[in-house]
Parts: structure tokens; C-alpha cells; sequence
């Protein structure tokens, strides 16, 4: 007898955790609303090539402060640069 409560009493847990379970994935799910634009395509396009002409476009974070660089030396430099460090052993190269 005691074996029949204990198989019934598991029985009724997994029937209970089932069904809380799929009541949970229902009362998750998000209502579908509808977008209404106050725009037309062409205002946003033309507000879009604007902030393109004038710079206020950022595409992250890294373009605010970015200048143009010139360097004081040759490709040929840097080269021989490069390769003297690695003669001296001052060129360290990790994986990482």
C-alpha cells in the first residue's frame, strides 16, 4: 500500500510540474502590436544622407575622436625598423 502512494504522489508532482511548466511558457509570451511610422521612407532616407554630409553619423563610439595621422617616415623605414627589431630580439610575439 505504501508503494501505491508513494507511485501516486509522483505521478500527481509530475503531472503538476508539467502543467505550471507549460503555464509558465504561455504567460512568457510577448503580444504582437503593430508599428505605425509618423515618417515616409524618403524623410528618413533624406534624415539619414544629412547626418551622413554633416558627421553626426557615428557608427561607434571610436569614430568621435578619430584624426588623420601622418607618419615622419618612409614604408622602407619602418621595414628596416621591423627587421632590425627582430635581429636584436626585441620584437616579443605571443599567440594572445
Amino acid at each position: 500500500m505504501n508503494t501505491k502512494n508513494i507511485a501516486k504522489n509522483l505521478f500527481a508532482g509530475l503531472l503538476l510540474t508539467t502543467a505550471v511548466g507549460t503555464a509558465m511558457a504561455e504567460a512568457s509570451r510577448v503580444p504582437d502590436t503593430k508599428f505605425v511610422s509618423t515618417k515616409t521612407r524618403a524623410e528618413v532616407i533624406a534624415e539619414l544622407q544629412q547626418a551622413r554630409a554633416t558627421g553626426q553619423l557615428l557608427v561607434t563610439d571610436r569614430d568621435q575622436d578619430v584624426k588623420a595621422v601622418a607618419s615622419a617616415k618612409t614604408r622602407d623605414e619602418v621595414r628596416a625598423e621591423l627587421i632590425q627589431a627582430r635581429n636584436n630580439g626585441e620584437l616579443a610575439i605571443s599567440n594572445q
